[in-house]
């Protein structure tokens, strides 16, 4: 089992993207209008520190999110919040503020900072505009993110099946009407900065993505309008399969994910593999406190969590299945299936207290690393024994991953 904590930051910078021994025309093919204003343009960027290490048995955490809050708002502070990166960070005096290189530096930064801490930054994922983003790994890989949006018209349903099969699996979306959806789509590509650029895909290639998908997809059923599927199973796992096919051919993708709905994705890896991810939510009352640490301990570690009262959260939660695209559904796993595994899961603390009515912790407090620990095999368990990652958001900044094995997914 491997676990992560991640802790999100917000700041404002401006910068500019520009080389200046390219000419205007190379220049805009790598960052096409990020180059051209002369004194820069701004973002509000999104942070998240991504960290690995032993959970401690006494406090029953990894590190405490108030020491990562400490450490790298600081850094933040001094080197990237309300600064022209281009001149006030000493990091982009030469090399360009690009998202994968400002990612590369951020984890850098939390390295340093966490060099005496048993927990280790393990990765940085930097949000610079809804559909742009790129996270860097302690092992010097580097991904590039891109978000783009289509709707489109669809039956869930596999000529493969008779039609009570269909109706049985997909229940109202197999409706011969079809229905319809807002899809968001991730596409991921992985590799090496430009030595001089600072991109993994230049501008100029990430262009043609939008037209792609939308010539194809965008405002159509695809049931009857996509001449590839018209005789095969279309489901969200069938369409990022088209998806990624059709985009290899012109990035070096590793992954695409598709939000059919805001709580249901596919993330598509090629070679007909693929992972089903759904999120819930349940609501619990807690109180941080460790019979193994004295009051005045418990107050120091946890702060106002440790309140006698307690406090609580709206959790939110996501469990995610792997495999192989199954060749008479076109699906991964039974979305019914999972989300009442999921359900019957979290019964055990939705709308309870959970160190007074979870037996799960009697023993232990009630931190998000021992929640996702100990929810994990009570929802494997109604999943077939095939969740791969589980996630658990404590508020919208801190979250907590539980993988099955060292993450292979890059995230």
């Amino acid at each position: 089992m491997y676990l992560t904590l991640s802790k999100r930051f917000e700041f404002c910078a401006s910068r500019r993207l520009y080389l200046r021994d390219r000419n205007e025309g190379q220049n805009l093919a790598a960052y096409g209008p990020m180059a051209s204003p002369p004194h820069g343009v701004g973002d509000n960027f999104e942070v998240h520190f991504v960290f690995h290490g032993p959970v401690d048995e006494n406090t029953g955490m990894m590190v405490a999110f108030a020491d990562i809050k400490q450490r790298l708002g600081s850094i933040i502070g001094e080197k990237y919040d309300h600064k022209f990166l281009n001149i006030d960070n000493p990091d982009f005096v030469i090399q360009p503020p690009t998202v994968e290189l400002l990612a590369k530096a951020l984890l850098t930064d939390a390295q340093r900072a966490f060099a005496d801490h048993p927990a280790q930054p393990v990765a940085c994922h930097l949000v610079e505009d809804p559909d742009s983003s790129a996270t860097a790994f302690a092992d010097g890989t580097v991904e590039r993110h891109i978000w783009l949006s289509f709707s489109a018209a669809r039956r869930t349903y596999s000529p493969r099946l008779s039609d009570l099969e269909n109706k049985r699996l997909f229940g109202p979306a197999a409706n011969p009407a079809g229905h319809g959806h807002n899809y968001r789509l991730r596409v991921t590509m992985t590799g090496e900065p430009h030595p001089a650029y600072g991109t993994i895909v230049p501008y100029k290639q990430l262009i043609k993505v939008p037209p792609i998908i939308r010539k194809r997809l965008d405002h159509r059923h695809i049931n009857k309008e996509v001449p590839e599927l018209k005789k095969q199973p279309v489901t969200s796992e069938t369409i990022s399969q088209y998806i990624y096919e059709r985009l290899r051919k012109v990035l070096p993708i590793t992954r695409l994910k598709l939000y059919e709905l805001p709580w249901f994705f596919v993330e598509y890896f090629g070679d007909n593999r693929g992972m089903v991810g759904v999120r819930a939510s349940f609501r619990a009352a807690h109180r941080l406190h460790s019979h193994k640490l004295s009051e005045e301990q418990n107050r120091e570690v946890y702060g106002k969590c440790n309140n006698l009262n307690g406090h609580g959260h709206r959790y939110d939660v996501e469990a995610s299945i792997s495999g192989t695209i199954d060749e008479r559904t076109g699906i991964i796993f039974d979305l019914v299936a999972i989300q009442e595994g999921i359900e019957e899961a979290l019964a055990a603390y939705d709308y309870k207290h959970l160190d007074l009515e979870a037996d799960d912790f009697v023993d232990r407090p009630s931190t998000g690393e021992n929640i996702v620990t100990a929810l994990w095999p009570r929802m494997d368990a109604g999943l077939r024994n095939r969740l791969v990652r589980l996630r658990l958001w404590e508020t919208p900044n801190n979250r907590f991953t539980l993988r099955k094995e060292a993450p292979a997914d890059k995230e």
